[in-house]
């Protein structure tokens, strides 16, 4: 599916948030502020708007992406080729769930709009876990459901009638922009996540809802 629309998906993205998304990758990326990073690893980067937004405001000494959709990685690597960042940038076919990289690799692991699509979010968390050094951090970014109620009739509106149909008329897709929003409702997201989280073996857990709880950051280390 993401093969099928990744030549619409940044564009999509950014209008469907009025370009807000940038705004919370920002955010999400300042977690990481501070830390000592050389190697960090983007799950479900997609066409890496996370790893060229850590590479741009944190520099570590290499960032290395990974996703299931040659379609995306494709126009990721067009990108990072753009802005000559081959060096510091690499993305490459993997399954979140199935991480081809040994244990206790990255001082950092990040997932922007991605664990929503995981098969089995606990096996997509322990690899996660698996991969990062001891001590080292977790942040994930990804989509929510408002807990106000005024707030959350506005999102549902927008976020199952407007989405979908505007979606199918710019990138053909029947699908693509129905399966969103219901992958979105699916989401354990809040606490439910933290609690996952937790299970999976993360400590000092955390959540910082963004927008009035349209989108969250979690974040977690390992112990």
């Amino acid at each position: 599916m993401f093969d099928r629309f990744a030549w619409r998906y940044d564009f999509l993205n950014h209008l469907f948030s009025l370009h807000i998304d940038k705004l919370w990758r920002r955010k999400a990326v300042n977690e990481l502020r501070g830390l000592s990073l050389e190697k960090v690893l983007d799950v479900a980067t997609g066409t890496a708007d996370m790893a060229l937004t850590i590479q741009k405001y944190l520099q570590p000494e290499h960032i290395t992406g990974f996703d299931i959709s040659e379609g995306m990685l494709a126009i990721g690597r067009k990108k990072v080729e753009m802005k000559g960042l081959e060096r510091q940038i690499s993305l490459e076919y993997g399954d979140s769930e199935a991480l081809p990289v040994e244990a206790q690799t990255f001082d950092a692991v990040t997932v922007a709009f991605g664990v929503r699509n995981f098969a089995n979010l606990e096996k997509g968390l322990k690899e996660m876990y698996r991969v990062l050094k001891t001590g080292k951090k977790l942040v994930v970014l990804e989509l929510s459901i408002p807990q106000n109620r005024f707030i959350r009739g506005i999102f549902n509106f927008y976020f199952f009638r407007i989405m979908p149909f505007v979606g199918r008329l710019i990138s053909k897709d029947d699908y693509a922009y129905t399966y969103l929003p219901n992958s979105v409702q699916a989401f354990p997201n809040g606490t439910e996540f933290t609690e996952k989280m937790k299970i999976c073996g993360f400590s000092e857990v955390k959540i910082r809802p963004l927008s009035f709880g349209i989108a969250a950051i979690y974040t977690g280390r390992k112990k």
